[in-house]
């Protein structure tokens, strides 16, 4: 049996969760005699790298996220980016090369940035003939460190990156567009009487309006605000909170719940039933990662804005806002204001519904997972 080698890092679900839903699909497939592993990059470096830049991300982008865009801006200098890429190339490379004698992969497939250049490193060291396709987990926006290394085989999920990636240089024969990548549960519309049943089993009402405050698996930033002023505008629906792994803002969310005694709002901490949620919300509350964005609208669903990092999720922003499907609105205070016109406001709703689904926003999960099994280097 072939191995695959899927190397990711745990620095948000944008990196993660398209490496689970390509392994995932390539496992489903009939007569494919593929082993996927799916191996952090940071498990063999030492315990306070992994923590300085894993935790350095959580902290970064839920508590001062100007750090982290601060850092995304310098890393335009090119010099800023190769000093970058060497000293993380230094810690993570140890690990990587254990992980790559170890496994003896047929082909590797990388989801972050940071692993670009020990991963070449080790081939070359070896002499191993190991293709490699890079997958660039940002559509629009990415990071400048994706593209130190131009003679890459890389697949992007936009024509807008596609066409910046050749600007810098970089080949159009070594660039595949796909659309970008999810779940594949996501592909497939939910039946009325699927929602209907998922309605009962979580707890809602059979007919209400529903929002859903969502923003990926770190949680939502800023998210006792948000809660706090749509709570006070008593809005005309029910409320769903995912804390994702955020501890705190789970607890405080709870606080509110039991300290007002609202029925009306569920929390929740970190689930593995989004899909669900999202097949019975009405309105999504998040900020603009890649993949919650594009879970969202393939479901259907209206997303309203609240937060995104620039520039990395600047792109994703304007995207859904330039195309009409969703609306920006990082106020809190403004928040309950669009969100009461998104519920009362029949015609102003559906135009936005109407736009997602004019879009034809498809999952690309099974394109990708089929060019990665047929690649020849």
């Amino acid at each position: 049996m072939s191995k695959y080698l899927f190397l990711y890092l745990k620095t948000g679900s944008g990196h993660l969760a398209p490496a689970k839903a390509v392994a995932e699909k390539i496992k489903t497939k009939k007569k494919v005699n593929v082993e996927v592993l799916l191996a952090d990059g940071l498990a063999d470096s030492n315990f306070l790298v992994r923590r300085v830049i894993e935790d350095g991300y959580k902290n970064a982008i839920n508590k001062a996220a100007w750090t982290f865009e601060l850092l995304y801006a310098i890393h335009k200098i090119a010099l800023v980016s190769q000093l970058t890429s060497f000293l993380m190339s230094v810690f993570m490379k140890f690990g990587i090369e254990k992980q790559i004698l170890a496994t003896n992969p047929k082909k590797i497939v990388l989801f972050h940035f940071f692993l670009v250049k020990p991963v070449f490193s080790v081939l070359k060291k070896h002499n191993l003939d190991i293709p490699v396709i890079t997958v660039v987990t940002d559509p629009f926006t990415a990071h400048p460190i994706w593209f130190q290394k131009k003679e890459q085989n890389f697949i992007v999920f936009s024509e807008i990156l596609k066409d910046k990636c050749i600007e810098m240089g970089i080949s159009k024969n070594n660039l595949q567009v796909f659309p970008f990548v999810i779940n594949s549960k996501f592909s497939h519309k939910v039946s009325e009487s699927l929602k209907l049943m998922t309605r009962k089993n979580l707890g809602f009402e059979p007919e209400s309006k529903i929002i859903l405050i969502m923003g990926g698996g770190e949680g939502m930033p800023h998210g006792k605000r948000i809660l706090k002023k749509i709570i006070a505008r008593n809005l005309e629906a029910e409320i769903a909170i995912v804390c994702g792994k955020n501890k705190s803002l789970y607890a405080k969310a709870m606080q509110i719940k039991t300290k007002y005694s609202i029925k009306n709002l569920k929390v929740y901490g970190f689930v593995d039933f989004v899909h669900s949620l999202l097949s019975i919300s009405d309105i999504v509350i998040t900020k603009c990662g890649a993949s919650t964005s594009m879970e969202i609208l393939i479901m259907g669903k209206v997303p309203v804005i609240n937060n995104y990092i620039w520039e990395q999720e600047k792109g994703n922003m304007e995207f859904v806002c330039d195309s009409k499907m969703g609306i920006l609105e990082k106020n809190a205070t403004i928040l309950p204001d669009v969100l009461n016109k998104l519920l009362t406001d029949e015609a102003f709703y559906k135009s936005l519904i109407k736009n997602i689904k004019n879009a034809s926003i498809s999952n690309g999960v099974g394109p990708v997972s089929n060019y990665i099994l047929n690649f020849q280097h």
